[in-house]
């Protein structure tokens, strides 16, 4: 049987690795998105470093990378302006008992890049980020329920959220309860729950834009929704901060939230995240009012000065170099590569490529055209041996002409190997092992 291009293709090092991972780290990695669950069998690479879009395990192998750093790497993994604005950092000491004046100046930098917001407060990861908004908003509405939208996989790793999944173990059915969701793109449906939940719903908990485009009017009507209701509005910028434009999607869409979250390229891969909004609401976790004060963010190490230099770097290269501009038009060039060769093996109708071009992801449909696992599987093992390292098809700035034509290139032959699959309607002979897993799932 013709395996395609894995033949021989194999990472003792890589498997090592990962053995000793797993017997140190519940998981085999510290984000469930990078577990080699998620990877074909044996073939799942420990990465040695990186420069640029590019990455070598510890085999020696170099890969075209994509989705860098599950999104946070948007300028390229080592890039000179974020190194050296860290490296003058690092010799100035990194955390105080009172706050540096970094966090003034990155304060400052932060509120003029995104307008839309008057106060801003930094953390370390999303999550925190995303809790303290909800937790905010039910100080200041003094109401329990969350709304959260359906169709958006993650918000936070906290119990509100992650209650709300397959992986619930350990999270009370009290605490779950008060998390209800509503399909994106629908504002019937928003106000239908809002009425159902009336002076209940402290907040809308969203993703401005995924995969697809918000419909017209969509965002707005939610704004309008929010204030009549009496709820508060969030959106999670995670993704779509920097990605969608500087000021994130509500300064591209034109619709102002009460409250929103940004992380992932903030730092290019350096941890930092933030929580800003309305001075009103944000005060409250502050000094200056009268009310219950709300514990919003605080912690140790969320002003590290070396990760709010990193902040800085990347909000100037984005501003001064046009890096959402770039990140749009390498995502075009791309998508309209992977097409052209999906169409050319004749499985256009199974290997998609789909998002934003600056947040690209490929689906990869069986014989029925439903979303499978084992294709995937068959996918990344091709692009894996072509030396593309490719979760999604998430780019990029360090891209260059030279990559994108490579990754077709291995697109081509990987869909050629997903022509043979389809026509056998059986995928099994390619696969190598057992099928890579949804991160979400009950049982291990």
């Amino acid at each position: 049987m013709d395996t395609g291009h894995t033949e021989g293709f194999s990472l003792p090092r890589s498997r090592a690795a990962n053995e000793r991972l797993h017997a140190l780290v519940p998981g085999g990695a510290h984000t469930y998105a990078k577990g080699d669950d998620q990877y074909p069998e044996g073939l799942a690479p420990v990465i040695s470093h990186g420069r640029g879009a590019h990455v070598w395990d510890v085999d020696g192998n170099r890969y075209i990378e994509y989705g860098s750093g599950l999104r946070s790497v948007s300028l390229g993994h080592a890039h000179p302006r974020v190194v050296e604005a860290v490296r003058r950092e690092l010799d100035r000491g990194s955390n105080f008992v009172r706050p540096s004046v970094v966090e003034v100046e990155a304060a400052e930098r932060f509120l003029a890049t995104v307008p839309t917001a008057e106060m801003v407060k930094f953390a370390k990861n999303g999550s925190d980020a995303t809790t303290a908004a909800v937790r905010l908003a039910r100080a200041v509405t003094g109401r329990s329920r969350v709304a959260v939208c359906a169709d958006h996989p993650f918000f936070s790793v906290d119990d509100w959220f992650i209650g709300t999944t397959p992986m619930s173990a350990g999270i009370p059915a009290a605490t779950t309860e008060l998390t209800v969701a509503f399909p994106y793109g629908d504002l019937a449906a928003a106000e239908e729950l809002l009425t159902r939940y009336r002076d209940e719903v402290a907040c809308l908990v969203l993703e401005p834009a995924g995969h697809a485009e918000p419909p017209p009017g969509y965002l707005a009507g939610l704004r309008e929704l929010a204030d009549r209701h009496g709820c508060v509005l969030v959106f999670d910028e995670m993704i779509t901060g920097f990605r969608w434009s500087e000021a994130g999607a509500q300064g591209l869409y034109g619709v102002t939230p009460d409250l929103s979250t940004f992380g992932k390229a903030l730092g290019n891969g350096f941890a930092v995240a933030a929580l800003a909004g309305r001075r009103e609401l944000m005060e409250r976790g502050g000094l200056r009012h009268s009310g219950d004060r709300v514990f919003l963010l605080s912690t140790t190490h969320g002003a590290e000065t070396h990760a709010l230099a990193a902040a800085m770097a990347v909000q100037a290269a984005y501003a001064e170099e046009g890096v959402t501009a770039r990140l749009h038009a390498l995502g075009e060039r791309l998508a309209a590569g992977v097409r052209e060769a999906a169409e050319a093996a004749g499985v256009g109708d199974h290997v998609l490529v789909r998002g934003r071009a600056s947040n690209l992801v490929f689906a990869t449909l069986d014989e029925q055209r439903q979303p499978s696992q084992p294709y995937r599987t068959l996918f990344l093992r091709q692009l894996l041996a072509g030396g593309v390292l490719a979760p999604s098809f998430v780019v990029s700035s360090a891209l260059d002409d030279t990559d994108i034509e490579h990754t077709v290139d291995v697109v081509a032959g990987a869909c050629a190997v997903y022509r043979k699959a389809l026509e056998a309607a059986d995928p099994t002979p390619w696969l190598g092992g057992r099928p890579v897993k949804p991160v979400f799932r009950r049982l291990a």
